[in-house]
């Protein structure tokens, strides 16, 4: 409790006790023993008007009618009734200022008995204004409390709305983490598969045919430098804040997809690739997000489906969806992870941003297929990727 004493408090306090107390002194009819401690013990309970408000108004109204009781007249030191009304008003319970407000008006009531003996004018004339003083101090303090209430409500507000943009914020930088970290995946998982398979075939075409490893290490150089490049693209759109800076290249679109077959291709994996239907405009980032997952269903053939097998990739194009489908032909059981499950989580968390649906899982004929469906018109959440 003493620890929430204010100084301030304190001072009223020591003011009370010196402009009360020598008034009290010079109107008591009471031994200098009963009167100091009349003065003294409400002087001290305004030192915890605010730290324990009910205690203090409490202790006060019952020293002023003890007093009364003792004396058989009220003394100056009984306006310190009007201060404890005030203070439990404002810092009390709710509820305490009622209370109080009662108490202070049987407390003028009584006042007016004591002092109106002369007649029904002269009592009603000491209970009005004493009545007058206990409301004012009472609708005082409601007045404060009711401004400290809602000065709280909107300290309380703008600390919500502060933690709720922090929680926002955090999210986003998660979200933009997913993000990058799903391009991260996307670009080296299939980089580096296609420059393995490129590898693998120069090494054993180098002792009979070293023109094909020459090609096997031109495709390597290439890929490689590609690969940097949609790296540095990446990690560029973290360090600039222009959406339309010069490492940010324009959006992929169904178009592209021919691209990361012919990539694919010259591995010397078999490939085919078809599409049907015309072409349509598609939302912002739809197109990379066929290109992604094109990418990593071709990147899980290439290292689960075994050697020699085919692959097709399918783009239809109806009224109102594109369809990407990726099949093979192989063992029928490749993983679509990288062994931390990012290959079908970031496939899946690609489609869900266009409100679309994937599906993956081995074909009842053999091979493994993997089928994205994503609506033209906008029917989830959708957000704008920059590679």
């Amino acid at each position: 409790m003493m620890s929430r004493i204010r100084w301030g408090d304190v001072a009223l306090a020591l003011g009370v006790l010196v402009v009360l107390g020598t008034l009290t002194a010079g109107n008591a009819l009471a031994g200098a023993a009963e009167t100091a401690a009349f003065v003294i013990l409400p002087s001290v309970l305004l030192v915890f008007r605010r730290s324990a408000p009910l205690v203090s108004a409490v202790g006060i109204y019952l020293v002023a009618l003890l007093q009364v009781i003792a004396i058989g007249t009220p003394l100056p030191i009984n306006l310190t009734v009007l201060i404890a009304l005030y203070s439990v008003t404002v810092h009390g319970p709710k509820g305490a200022g009622l209370v109080g407000l009662l108490g202070g008006g049987l407390g003028a009531g009584l006042f007016a008995l004591l002092l109106g003996t002369s007649g029904l004018m002269e009592l009603v004339a000491y209970f009005l204004p004493t009545a007058l003083a206990v409301a004012i101090a009472w609708a005082l303090g409601l007045v404060v409390r009711i401004r400290n209430e809602r000065a709280a409500a909107l300290a309380d507000r703008a600390r919500a709305r502060e933690e709720q943009r922090s929680r926002e914020a955090e999210f986003a930088v998660a979200e933009e983490r997913a993000r990058i970290a799903r391009e991260m995946h996307d670009v080296v998982a299939h980089s580096l598969a296609v420059i393995i398979a490129q590898a693998d075939g120069g090494r054993y075409a180098a002792a009979n045919d070293p023109q094909q490893a020459v090609k096997a290490l031109e495709t390597v150089a290439e890929i490689g430098r590609s690969s940097l490049a949609d790296i540095r693209r990446i990690l560029g759109v973290l360090r600039s804040d222009e959406a339309d800076g010069p490492l940010v290249r324009p959006q992929p679109t169904g178009e592209d997809l021919a691209e990361v077959v012919e990539r694919v291709k010259e591995t010397g994996a078999t490939v085919a690739y078809t599409t049907i239907g015309q072409p349509r405009p598609l939302l912002p980032g739809m197109g990379l997000t066929l290109q992604r997952v094109c990418q990593e269903a071709l990147t899980n053939s290439l290292k689960h489906a075994g050697p020699g097998a085919r692959m097709s990739v399918l783009l239809q194009w109806t009224d109102d969806a594109v369809i990407l489908q990726v099949d093979d032909d192989g063992r029928g059981a490749a993983s679509i992870s990288d062994g931390a499950g990012t290959g079908l989580v970031g496939m899946r968390e690609r489609a869900a941003m266009f409100g679309g649906q994937l599906h993956a899982a081995p074909r009842s004929t053999g091979g493994f297929r993997v089928r994205l469906a994503l609506p033209l018109h906008p029917t989830g959440p959708t957000r704008k990727e920059n590679p």
